[in-house]
Order: structure tokens, then sequence, then C-alpha cells
């Protein structure tokens, strides 16, 4: 009886008599832009119970419970930032998920290695578990994950065992395995993180200096982050693509931004991107030190690569379907009818705009990207214009001090 008392609630009679679903959320008259569906035109998005319900033309607004004026800005899936530090214990340089992501877009956060084997269970306790944003985790090869964030994080630490198994007993959380420049010996820190990816089925994410000897063991499927940053031997004496930079991508390695406070140049991404080479996924890197002076956030990222040459298109895929593609989460990215409404408004601002990299050089550009709205799981957790909110002067009687 109750369920169907429920049911009764969201239905009304069409004139033909037939029951017609009322939603709880309606964002209407954006431009949706969903890579994964192919899906480039003005259209509105229904959510109920937290799921896309429904991505069609002139839904009408009596059908929705709340309706979110979307006219003048961009309809995403919520974004996904595969590279971030987020709040691990005892490391001073990780942000808060929360306060860093969602009010960029950013519904999934991957964490890039903040805990290992050793800590992981502490780092989903305080920090994943508590989070509104859906934190990820790239696995570090060290046990005690990122140094500074636990007290076994030298290479005494590896096991490759234990970190498959963590992973495994963790599936839909443990994405990957991380190691990297800051890891000591880089060649037995790749090799444990290949044998814990092969191990656990999932992939590895890797940066170092030394970039010929990486990418030549990495699998296809596996990630280099850090592309375009200062380390990282991405072009030739001649400002040219490398060769073995090339061919790497050729046999399915997949390159990632991860901005950070060292991992993205304008010297270097500049050259790449009119050569044709595009990052695979862009990624903040983001820590407390680029939160500052870079304002490494995903929406600021995004702005760099629109005034480098990318386009608007090319930037959301690479914030979407193409990091859910890469930790093999196709659930993720996506506007998806049946899918979680994890969901982003963005504003495409026209002005003088200037941006720093790593490097703090400066790029001035007539175009930002900003977040104005935010769902999560289909409630509106930022709303930076109270798009979502009715005015004071029809609110009736105020009720969040009872």
């Amino acid at each position: 009886m109750r369920r169907m008392a429920a049911l009764l609630c969201t239905l009304w009679l069409t004139p033909a008599g037939a029951p017609q679903e009322i939603y709880d959320l309606l964002i209407q008259g954006g431009h949706v832009i969903d890579p994964k569906n192919q899906r480039n035109e003005r259209l509105d998005v229904a959510v109920t119970a937290g799921t896309i319900r429904k991505v069609a033309r002139d839904i009408p607004a009596a059908h929705a419970r709340r309706v979110i004026p979307a006219r003048g800005y961009y309809v995403t899936p919520g974004l996904i930032d595969l590279h971030a530090h987020l709040d691990a214990a005892g490391d001073a340089s990780s942000v808060n998920a929360d306060h860093n992501s969602l009010r960029h877009g950013v519904t999934t956060a991957v964490d890039a290695g903040s805990s290992g084997h050793d800590t992981f269970e502490a780092f989903k306790t305080h920090v994943i578990d508590h989070a509104q944003t859906r934190v990820l985790a790239f696995l570090n090869i060290a046990g005690g994950g990122m140094p500074g964030s636990g007290k076994r994080s030298g290479p005494t630490a590896m096991d490759a065992e234990a970190a498959a198994r963590m992973a495994r007993t963790h599936p839909r959380i443990i994405v990957g395995i991380r190691t990297g420049q800051a890891q000591p010996a880089i060649p037995k820190s790749l090799d444990l993180a290949l044998r814990a990816a092969t191990l656990s089925g999932t992939v590895v994410m890797v940066a170092g200096v030394d970039q010929d000897r990486i990418l030549e063991r990495l699998r296809p499927g596996d990630l280099y982050t850090h592309t375009f940053g200062r380390f990282t031997p991405l072009l030739d004496e001649q400002k040219k693509v490398r060769v073995s930079i090339i061919q790497a991508r050729q046999r399915g390695i997949l390159f990632d931004a991860g901005h950070g406070d060292a991992g993205f140049w304008f010297r270097m991404a500049a050259p790449a991107i009119r050569q044709g080479f595009l990052p695979d996924t862009i990624s903040t890197g983001l820590n407390k030190s680029s939160a500052l002076l870079q304002r490494a956030t995903m929406t600021n990222v995004l702005s760099k690569f629109l005034a480098l040459g990318m386009t608007l298109e090319q930037v959301i895929e690479r914030a979407t379907v193409n990091p859910a593609t890469a930790i093999r989460r196709p659930d993720l990215g996506t506007l998806s009818e049946g899918s979680e409404a994890d969901i982003a408004l963005l504003e495409l601002r026209n002005g003088e705009f200037a941006f720093l990299d790593s490097g703090r050089a400066r790029l001035t550009a007539k175009q930002e990207l900003r977040c104005v709205l935010t769902v999560r799981k289909g409630e509106v957790v930022w709303d930076s214009e109270g798009l979502a909110a009715g005015d004071w002067r029809d609110a009736g009687p105020y009720t969040n001090f009872r």
C-alpha cells in the first residue's frame, strides 16, 4: 500500500489518461555536451531519485517539482578529476575533496597515490566515507603512500601482492596502482606497480624523468601523467613531440595532464597542442600549492587548454568519458538515461583573463570556464547563482533553523 501511494505521488494523468511521471528535478534549456552519447545540442535533463530519467527537447516544466533554468549554460556530465591529492592524514600538501571539487563541477575525484596498502583503510575511513564527492583512488605501490603521508613510505615498503590484495578488496574504489618520480628506485617501483596492477586487473599511473625506460614498460591503457611538466622530456631540441612519445601513444599508452605545481608548462603544452598532440585526459594534479597561484582547479585547467587551442567539446570529453574509460568505469562521465545524476552547469565567459602555469608564467585569453551549479546523486551541492532556489519574497516561512 505504501509503495502504491508513493508511486501515485509521482504520477499524474495525461489528457489521454496515461500516467505521466513527475520528475524531482528538471534542468531546462541548457546546451548539453555529452560526448559519450554524442550529444551536443540544446536539451533538457530530467532527474528522479538520484537518477537521470530523461534527456530530450522541451520537457514541460509542469512535469517537475523543481526546475533549474539553464539557458545560456552548458550542461555536462559531472566532471572527473583523474589526478588529485586529497586530505591524506599526515600529508600537508593534500586538499579537501568537496571544497576543491564540487564547486568546480567535479563529482568524481581520483586520489593519485596518497595511500598505500598499509594506509588505505584509514584513508577510506577518514576521507572517502565522509566525502560528498565520489572519491576513488590509485593505490601507491609504497605501503605508506606518498612520502610524508605515512610512516612507511620508502622502497622497502613496496609489496605488489599486498597492493593487489587491497585493490581486489575494494574494486569499486581502487582504480589502479600509482608510482612516480617521487619514489626512489623508479625501475623497481614501476616493476612492482605493474605486477600489482596485473594481479588486480587494474591500470598503472606513473610519471618520471626517465621517460623512455618508463614508457617501454607500460601496457596499453596505462597512464603517464604530468605529460606537459617541467621534468617530462616531451619535446626534442627542435620543439617537436618526441618520436618515442608518439610511438607510445600508438601502442595505447594514455597521456594525462596532471597539472599540479610542477606538471604543466605552457612552453611544453603549446607546441605539442599545435602539433596535434592533445592529452588523453585532463586532470588537475591539485594540491595545496597549486590551488593558490596556479589555481589548478578543474575549470581553470580546462580553461587553459581552451586558451591553447582545444575546443570546448574536446576538453569536456577529456574530463568526462575519457577518464571514465581510462579507469574502467563506464557508468561515470555520462548523461545516459538510467545513470547516476552527476551533472555540471558550466558558463563560458568572454572577457580578458589570465592564467598561470606550474612555472608561474602567464597566458592571457578571451574566454574562461566556470561552474555555476553542480548536481551530485540528484542533489544540488553547488549553486553560485541560486538557480535552484526561489526568490526570498516567495519563500514562505524559513525552515532551516527549526
